[in-house]
């Protein structure tokens, strides 16, 4: 096994130099990538005192960050001796895991150097490290399993692209995933390529996804109230949310949106880019079609006595949405909702949100990164799926036109969503499981 990490450490370095440029110009030039450096290359996570037993969850970016508290209000109620440790890969995820857990400790994943994992795990000691969806890196599994640490995987996922990747990998990574305790996965499709993988299923169960038990439902919620205000819309207006968009979803949003407000004078246009560093772009761009702005991030709570209120007879603004982790909240102020990343090559963005709420929920033809979602949405007739900008056009207008049809689609996402609940309930006892096990073995130790 030393020499395997070895090997793997050589790989890595190798393709590290390989890629260098494009890291010098992100760093430098687009100046991403700039914290947590010490933490990812040396594994100098910040150390955890005491004795208490930890969770070391890691979520990869901000969609996993925001499955996790349900997950860890539950746990930590259940189990009040326990310590929580939240890392991510990302540095939005870091920012968003920040916000949703101030009281806990918040860290950056380690790179899978042999070196990084081991200082990362001996300075955070934690009874389990459990990883959220798929994120599965050799150097880390086999030095939790040289501690003793047993690994985890909950609200597990493997995609049909993934899977075929994976499967021409099996040598490796059916050895890997033998070593975990647990792998919690959301559908009986997932499990059994999980364990067509490991070519066992005594370590796979299907708890469903946490995803839909974090889901806000209720449109009366304080942030979502907030927002309203912020973005100055009026009851009796209709709302078209583009979110968790890419370029050019935007462009296409807004001339959909210029069309609309033709007939439909009474519809507004919220805008949310998925990507942060692009919240400035699509300011400019707003302003190039001569459209006033609202932002967001200019309308914080603090400041609600500064707004300037439009009146009836001016062009209303177009709002941006452009700060992190509020999208949840904000999908309760749409009448129409469009999931981004859907009309371009990126594979769908997670459309569970404006379900709740109850939205006409649209997205485009590209959903395979959450294709079970998709065809129970459509299977539910909960969702509709528009290929380009003049079917979402046209289906806008057809809502328009007749707002009951609309409602009757929303109605019927939100209850599919209230039927998927219950997975984190399952998924906080098996891993109460794993804390009971941890604490029986260190018995015996003692």
């Amino acid at each position: 096994m030393r020499l395997f990490s070895y090997l793997l450490n050589l790989a890595y370095g190798l393709l590290l130099i390989a890629v260098s440029p494009v890291i010098a110009y992100r760093v430098l030039v687009l100046k991403k990538y700039r914290s947590g450096w010490s933490q990812k290359f040396l594994g100098k996570l910040p150390e955890r005192d005491g004795e208490r037993p930890c969770f070391w969850f890691h979520a990869v970016s901000v969609g996993e960050v925001l499955q996790l508290p349900p997950l860890i209000e539950i746990l930590a109620e259940q189990h009040p001796e326990l310590e929580f440790v939240i890392s991510t890969t990302t540095h939005t995820g870091y920012a968003v895991a920040q916000e949703k857990f101030p009281d806990h400790t918040i860290c950056y994943f380690p790179l899978d150097f042999s070196w990084a994992v081991k200082r990362g795990l001996k300075r955070i000691r934690p009874a389990a490290v459990i990883l959220v969806e798929m994120e599965l890196w050799p150097n880390f599994v086999l030095a939790a399993e040289q501690l003793q640490i047993p690994v985890s995987i909950i609200n597990g996922r493997l995609s049909e692209k993934s899977f075929r990747g994976y499967r021409r990998l099996r040598a490796l990574i059916g050895p890997l995933l033998n070593r975990l305790q647990l792998i919690a996965v959301q559908t009986d499709t997932y499990a059994d390529r999980f364990a067509q993988l490991a070519g066992t299923t005594d370590r796979i169960q299907v708890t469903g996804s946490i995803k839909f038990d974090g889901i806000e439902v209720e449109r009366s919620n304080s942030l979502t109230r907030e927002l309203r205000e912020a973005f100055q819309l009026k009851q009796i207006e209709s709302v078209l949310i583009a979110g968790s968009t890419q370029d050019p979803e935007e462009r296409i949003a807004l001339e959909i949106y210029l069309e609309m407000r033709r007939q439909f004078p009474g519809l507004r246009l919220i805008l949310v880019p998925r990507h942060q560093e692009r919240f400035e772009d699509v300011a400019t761009l707003v302003r190039s079609y001569g459209l006033p702005l609202i932002r967001r991030s200019h309308q914080s709570q603090e400041d609600q006595s500064q707004l300037i209120p439009f009146t009836t007879s001016e062009r209303p603004p177009v709002c941006l949405l452009d700060t992190l982790g509020e999208l949840k909240a904000c999908w309760g102020l749409a009448d129409f909702a469009f999931v981004g990343g859907s009309l371009t090559k990126r594979g769908g963005q997670n459309m569970i949100e404006p379900a709740g709420y109850g939205a006409a929920l649209m997205f485009g033809p590209n959903t395979w990164n959450f294709k079970d979602i998709v065809a129970a949405l459509l299977q539910h007739q909960a969702a509709t799926v528009v290929r380009n900008q003049q079917e979402l056009q046209a289906q806008l207008t057809d809502w328009l036109r007749d707002p009951e049809s609309a409602r009757e689609q929303g109605a019927r996402a939100q209850a599919f969503v209230m039927s998927q609940r219950g997975a984190t309930q399952r998924t906080a006892e098996l891993l109460a499981q794993s804390l009971a096990g941890t604490a029986k073995s260190a018995g015996k130790a003692a």
